[in-house]
């Protein structure tokens, strides 16, 4: 399955009815039929803490990087 499925601007309105609007993932989910599941994965990656999970992600990648080591 493609990750290009939803254009990122539906992505990003979608992220802003739960963080913005304050409506349900579950309730966005039903109204947009998309998966809960790429909601939560959306807000992650769009949301108001997305720099917070960026960074965690690359000094995690760091950490695998120097344990191969």
């Amino acid at each position: 399955m493609s990750n290009n499925r939803y254009p990122e601007e539906f992505k990003i309105e979608a992220v802003r009815q739960i963080t913005d609007k304050g409506y349900s993932v579950a309730d966005v989910s039903r109204r947009l039929d998309v998966s809960v599941h790429s909601l939560y994965a959306w807000v992650k990656k769009y949301g108001p803490e997305a720099e917070k999970h960026a960074v965690q992600t690359e000094e995690q990648a760091e950490l695998k990087r120097l344990r191969k080591e």
